[in-house]
Parts: C-alpha cells; sequence; structure tokens
C-alpha cells in the first residue's frame, strides 16, 4: 500500500507515466525556478534556497519573473492563471517586496510566505497578508491549497482558458498529517535499498564523512519521517480526487491536460546520510511525472529522458504559442504524450548544483572545519559550500550513464554505469575508457554554458554528436585542466 492510490488511478492509469524524469538541481528553489523559466540553473541564477542564492530575490523578480511560462500564458495566450501553494522558499522576504509582491503572469495568487508549512503560515492573497492558524478544519494548508482550487474551478470565466498551477509543500518538512491520518502506515519503513546504510566508499568527501553504521537514533529518525512524509501524501492524494471529479462535473476533464510532479527527490540513509536531497544521485534527482489529458492513451510507460525544464515549453506548446519566442532549454513533451513515432529525442541531461554553507564551522562539529551546514546530532553534514558540482546525465539505446565532476581543488570526478550499478555504489572514473571521459568532459564544458537551442544538441552517444578535443584547451580553465596531462600524452 502506498500513499498516492487516487492519484495513480486518476492521472497515471488514465495518462502517461514517465520512467526518467529529473531535476537538473534537487533542491526547492533552483527546482521550481527551472519549472517556471524553462532554464537551466546557469540561466535562471537560482542556485540556492538563499535570497543571496537568487530565491525570489529582487533580481530574479525583475530579469526571469516576466518571461515565466505562466506570463506567457496570460499575456500572450489569454489565459486565466491560478497559483495556490509554496511558490519560491524566500518569497515574501522583506527584502524583496514582502507578500505585497505579486509576480506577473497570475490572476489569482494564493501563495504561501517563505517556505513549507502546514499551520500557522502566512498566504498572500494577491498580494495582501492573510494568517492562518492551527484549526485543522479552517487552517490545515493541503486542505486549504484544495478549497481555494475548487472555488476558482467554479468561479473561473469559461470564455477563457485555464492554467493552474497548484504547490502542495507535504511532503516537505514538517511533516504534519491530517488527523485522521497520523495512524496510518505505522509499519513503513525507509526503504533498504543495497545503498542503505552503507559507506560511501570512491566517493566525494561529502559523502565519505557520513558515520556509518547510521547511529539508532538516526535510523530512527528517518523511518519516523519517510512514514509521515506518506501520511501527509494522503491528503495531497485527496486533493487530486476532488479536483478531478470538480473537473468532471464542469464537463471540463476531457479538454484538461493534468501534470503530477515533484520538485526533487529525497534521501533516507542511503550512503549513511540520514535525510535531505540536493546530491547528485538518482535516489534526490529523479521525480514522479504523471501525465493525462486530450490524446494521451491511458496507461502508457514512456522510457524517454525528461527533465522539468521541459514542463514550460509543454504547456505552452499546449497553448499554441511559438516556442522559438523564448529563450527556454527545455524541449516540448507534446510529441511523447500524443505517441509520434518520428520524434528525435534528446539523450542527455545537465545536472548541477552550487553547494549551501558559511565560512565559519558548525561549533557542533568542529572537527569538520568549514563550510558545512544541515549537520546532524552526530555530524554527518547533509551539504557544504563546496558541494558544488555539475554533471551529464545520458540514456540512450547504448548507454545508462552519469558524469559528474566537483568544483573544488581536487576537481573530483564520480562515473557510475547505471546498466550494471543502478543503485550507484561503484564509481567508475579511474577504470572506464579515457576517450568516453574525455567526451563527457567536453559534453560538461557544452552543456554548462548552453543556452536554448544549444541545450538540446545531440549528446555524445547520438549519431548526430562531433567531439573536437582542440577545443577543450582553449578557454575553459579549470575545468579541462583534469584531462590535459594524459590527453597530451596520447597525441
Amino acid at each position: 500500500q502506498t500513499p498516492l492510490q487516487k492519484t495513480k488511478a486518476l492521472i497515471a492509469q488514465m495518462g502517461v507515466t514517465f520512467l526518467n524524469a529529473y531535476v537538473p538541481s534537487a533542491l526547492c528553489c533552483p527546482s521550481r525556478a527551472s519549472i517556471l523559466t524553462g532554464k537551466y540553473p546557469h540561466n535562471h541564477h537560482v542556485v540556492n534556497n538563499t535570497l543571496e542564492g537568487n530565491c525570489s530575490s529582487k533580481l530574479w523578480q525583475k530579469i526571469q519573473e516576466p518571461y515565466t511560462f505562466p506570463a506567457l500564458l496570460k499575456t500572450m495566450c489569454g489565459y486565466q492563471t491560478f497559483f495556490a501553494g509554496k511558490y519560491l522558499n524566500e518569497y515574501g522576504a522583506e527584502d524583496a517586496g514582502g507578500v505585497g509582491h505579486v509576480p506577473p503572469g497570475w490572476s489569482f495568487w494564493y501563495a504561501l510566505e517563505k517556505n513549507s508549512k502546514y499551520y500557522n503560515y502566512t498566504l498572500s492573497v494577491n498580494g495582501k497578508a492573510r494568517r492562518h492558524g492551527e484549526n485543522y478544519s479552517v487552517d490545515y494548508l493541503t486542505d486549504v491549497l484544495a478549497n481555494m482550487s475548487l472555488d476558482f474551478l467554479e468561479y473561473k470565466s469559461n470564455f477563457e482558458p485555464f492554467f493552474m498551477m497548484i504547490s502542495t509543500p507535504a511532503p516537505h518538512s514538517p511533516w504534519t498529517a491530517a488527523p485522521q491520518y497520523k495512524k496510518s502506515f505505522q509499519n513503513v519503513s525507509a526503504p533498504r535499498n543495497s545503498n542503505f546504510n552503507i559507506h560511501g566508499k570512491n566517493k566525494h568527501w561529502l559523502i565519505r564523512q557520513a558515520k556509518t553504521p547510521m547511529t539508532n537514533s538516526s535510523i530512527q529518525f528517518l523511518d519516523d519521517a519517510y512514514r509521515k512524509r506518506w501520511q501527509t501524501l494522503l491528503s495531497v492524494d485527496d486533493l487530486i480526487e476532488k479536483l478531478v471529479k470538480k473537473l468532471e462535473l464542469n464537463g471540463e476533464l476531457d479538454n484538461t491536460y493534468i501534470f503530477y510532479t515533484s520538485d526533487n527527490g529525497f534521501h533516507t540513509g542511503q550512503f549513511s546520510l540520514p535525510i535531505d536531497k540536493r546530491q547528485l544521485y538518482e535516489f534526490d534527482i529523479k521525480v514522479p511525472l504523471l501525465v493525462r489529458g486530450p490524446g494521451i492513451k491511458p496507461n502508457q510507460t514512456n522510457k524517454m529522458l525528461v527533465a522539468n525544464i521541459d514542463l514550460g515549453p509543454t504547456i505552452l506548446d499546449i497553448a499554441g504559442y511559438d516556442l522559438n519566442k523564448t529563450q527556454m532549454d527545455g524541449m516540448s513533451l507534446l510529441p511523447l504524450l500524443t505517441g509520434d513515432k518520428n520524434v528525435t529525442w534528446r539523450s542527455d541531461f545537465l545536472v548541477e548544483y552550487q553547494g549551501e554553507g558559511y565560512n565559519g564551522s558548525d561549533p557542533t562539529c568542529p572537527g569538520l572545519g568549514p563550510g558545512v551546514t544541515h549537520c546532524f546530532p552526530d555530524c554527518v553534514c547533509e551539504d557544504s559550500y563546496n558541494n558544488t558540482y555539475a554533471c551529464v546525465r545520458t540514456l540512450s539505446t547504448s548507454w545508462d550513464l552519469q558524469y559528474c565532476e566537483f568544483d573544488d581543488r581536487e576537481v573530483f570526478v564520480e562515473v557510475y554505469n547505471l546498466t550494471a550499478d543502478p543503485h550507484q555504489i561503484n564509481n567508475i572514473a579511474k577504470t572506464i575508457d579515457q576517450e568516453i571521459l574525455e567526451k563527457m568532459n567536453y559534453r560538461l564544458m557544452m552543456l554548462q554554458s548552453c543556452s536554448g537551442a544549444t541545450c538540446r544538441t545531440p549528446g555524445v552517444f547520438d549519431p548526430g554528436y562531433r567531439f573536437d578535443p582542440r577545443l577543450m584547451f582553449s578557454n575553459h580553465g579549470v575545468r579541462a585542466r583534469r584531462y590535459s596531462a594524459q590527453s597530451l600524452k596520447g597525441t
């Protein structure tokens, strides 16, 4: 038994499940910014969850917000647009205009101030602050979002098309379940895959510093968190059921596309990291993506490599907007949704993250030195300011591969062959063919500087790929250095 049974029945079984859907950055704010802009983090410049990291900053508001896909839907395509829930983690911050700031592109705006909560929060209702307390029947946020959404569907204009974005904080911490679900899943614990509670050998130092085996208190904590997250999802499941029923009642269900996804994955005990996200592994970067709607056959799965930067282009494409007029890095999923057999698709995409942290050391863990953050009582830290990496995630007919470089003094490299090693236990950077490494290093540099159409050029394992090793040593500085010594020997 899993928590999203109704969602599976009402969306997945009535449409398509994408088996390989990813986020280019496994953290709320950069990921949500990618959904809104259709861009990789290096193009929207939101690098982490802080105002300094450009999360909902004045700069973001000025440079990116006017060009999000909802803004284009409203101004160019005549849509009524509705937002309810968690927007960006620093939304509503005093330094960024407070809750009075309503981003361009939204006809109806019900946004949560700051980060995830279930009770005792403030909503910006079209720019006016509305406080909520802790009375379940009127304040539980998931249900409040459901009710606002149903109201919109009841009272919206029937003469214009509509777009709704409902962004539940659940299953984000603090994992407060609705009272009727607090006893659910009593016997559930976090999955014990082969990478659970093992030492992350041959991995970046941040992974290696985790204590193995984990303490009993950490294991109890992560199992408890896993269970509570499932409990909060039962209310999300109810929300989806109510929405689908309402669309059906209005006679609009068959004419409406419904997308279900998340902003990042989450780990619970893999490589002995208790709980968080923001690492480069599958458990953090992979997300669900379910879509139903006109022209989509029921009960399908799709194995193509898709990313959240594709959502904006897809929705604009559905609305009939010319994607060539945008600066988006993603691709429209519409040909995949409608089963177009002639579509050429990507074989790789970019994952990038800039570590969060500060120059002081954590007083509880002085031994770990400066810059660590999100530390557990037993000094297992989930992030640091030099936890900064970029990866090429490749999926083609012949390869299922991930190549990553850390932007630190040693330019640490991790490579995984997911065909042989789906749980990413063995880093094969030292044993994989040198030529593949050089091509991946070059491809990574290309993707890290890509924009718009250049983000969609053929990957290393596409027939159309062109590799010119001379370009690797022109002006890329740090990233290319790693291979220069070996490469020059061979010439």
